[in-house]
């Protein structure tokens, strides 16, 4: 069994804001996997299920992610290596997917979270690209805001991509998914490497 945990807000207010690209993609997979969502509050989470495969939102705020993901790990008994946990970063431009099979926070207080509550830092992350506002040093509006027509024509593309990651890295494992799908997704080439 694997589970795919993407860290974003609930609330309306925070619905397809750029902090929330880790609730879209696992939105995404749900849709691909016609995976339907539940409020599992044993979890703090909306969990969706398609077969041995586990969708998590947790419903904590950021900051507390871990509450949830440690939560879902210990009910399901799973090994860290059955993890993989989907953030946005703003240290990667828009359109870049990063994927790593271990690593830090980089500053991310969902990462932070999900990290003490495991104990490690020996889990799979996914990092989705939302970039910075350029000259900007106070990035909490730009990251609490929505993506804009021009990114949301991009960011389709991302998620298309990163979805596809993600089943790769299921079926064939973390070198293959990361080697075929990490870099930057072109904005004007249907998701093909630039």
């Amino acid at each position: 069994m694997h589970l795919i945990v993407g860290l974003g807000n609930p609330g309306r207010e925070y619905v397809s804001t750029r902090h929330n690209a880790g609730f879209l993609l696992t939105g995404e997979l749900a849709r691909r996997w016609r995976a339907d969502w539940t409020s599992e509050k044993k979890f703090q989470a909306r969990i969706a299920r398609a077969g041995r495969k586990i969708l998590c939102q947790p419903q904590t705020f950021m900051n507390l992610s871990g509450e949830a993901v440690g939560a879902v790990m210990d009910f399901y008994q799973l090994p860290v290596t059955q993890l993989l946990v989907v953030v946005d970063d703003a240290d990667l431009p828009l359109g870049e997917l990063r994927l790593r099979a271990r690593g830090s926070s980089g500053g991310h207080h969902g990462l932070e979270s999900v990290e003490q509550h495991l104990g490690t830092r020996e889990f799979v992350r996914l990092r989705l690209g939302i970039g910075r506002q350029e000259g900007a040093r106070e990035i909490t509006g730009h990251v609490l805001g929505r993506f804009n027509a021009a990114e949301t024509a991009l960011l389709e593309k991302v998620l298309d991509r990163a979805a596809g990651q993600v089943e790769c890295w299921l079926a064939e494992g973390i070198e293959k998914a990361m080697s075929r799908f990490n870099g930057v997704v072109d904005s004007t080439n249907e998701g093909k490497e630039q």
